[in-house]
Order: structure tokens, then sequence, then C-alpha cells
């Protein structure tokens, strides 16, 4: 294996783990700054505020994104396996 072979590997598993994490840490953010948000204005400091919102959300997210999430890990665990049947790594 050369060194630009094991940098593709590297920069796709990169790439291949921000988007399988991207939808859910999206969805997370944008939860954060509403609740924020409506905290400030409302001066409503309630911890249970926070984290119960985000946690329903996330797993929506979760449970609609997997499909995407795991079409993207399998194509790239396929070209890694394909890469070792013919003697790439």
């Amino acid at each position: 294996m050369t060194e630009t072979q094991a940098y593709d590997v590297i920069s796709d598993t990169v790439l291949a783990v921000l988007l399988a994490s991207g939808p859910v840490l999206l969805v997370a953010l944008v939860v954060g700054l509403v609740i924020a948000f409506f905290q400030a204005l409302t001066q409503i400091q309630e911890m249970t505020l926070t984290f119960v919102p985000k946690i329903a959300m996330i797993f929506v997210t979760l449970l609609v994104a997997t499909p995407f999430m795991y079409a993207t890990l399998k194509k790239l665990s396929d070209a890694v396996f394909d890469m070792i049947l013919s003697g790439g790594l």
C-alpha cells in the first residue's frame, strides 16, 4: 500500500464519519440554539427544558437518518473490503 492509497482511505473514512454524524449533530445544534433563545427570552432556567427536547429530537433524527447513515458506512466498508480483496491493503 502506498502513501497515496493510505491517504485516500483515511480521507474517505473521515468524510464518511462526518456525513454519518452530520444530521444528528446539526439537529442537536439547532434545537439547542432554539431552546437557549427561548430561555433567554423568557428567563426560564429549568435544566430539564434543555435536555428533554434535545434528546427527543436526536432520537427522532436517528430513526429518520439511520438508512442514510447505514448506506454511507456500507459504501465505505465495501470500498475497503474491495481493496483488501484486490491486494491493495
